[in-house]
């Protein structure tokens, strides 16, 4: 599985990307995906999006006016999804509330806190 990461006027500083990258790495670890995905960080909203959206091996994320805990919350909500709808081969549920959407707000502040533990040198990183 491969994961292609794109900028459209993200405005994420070219120094965190090792951290992006190691998070994403835990993702990939904590829930694989089969199918290649990719990943785009936005600096405006797309279509109807909050502040993530995910399609088939697609997930794009909102980073404008946000910290980093925050953009890797909504990557991996939207990971969450991407696992449940490829390879456990759920249905769409309902966007707010029902299982899909609970486990995956629940899996991503897990997410979050183990990679946290797992990278405390890089903690003062998420608040930027």
């Amino acid at each position: 599985m491969k994961v292609t990461i794109e900028h459209k006027k993200s405005g994420i500083n070219k120094d965190n990307y090792k951290v992006y990258d190691e998070f994403i790495k835990l993702l990939n670890h904590c829930l694989p995906l089969k199918d290649n995905i990719t990943i785009t960080f936005l600096g405006d909203r797309v279509g109807g999006m909050t502040t993530g959206s995910r399609l088939p091996n697609q997930i794009n994320v909102l980073c404008k006016n946000r910290i980093t805990r925050d953009i890797f919350r909504t990557l991996a909500h939207e990971w969450v999804h991407e696992h449940q709808h490829s390879v456990e081969k759920r249905k769409i549920g309902p966007d707010i509330g029902g299982r899909n959407e609970d486990e995956a707000n629940s899996l991503a502040g897990q997410l979050i806190k183990v990679f946290e533990k797992k990278h405390p040198k890089l903690v003062e990183k998420m608040y930027e």
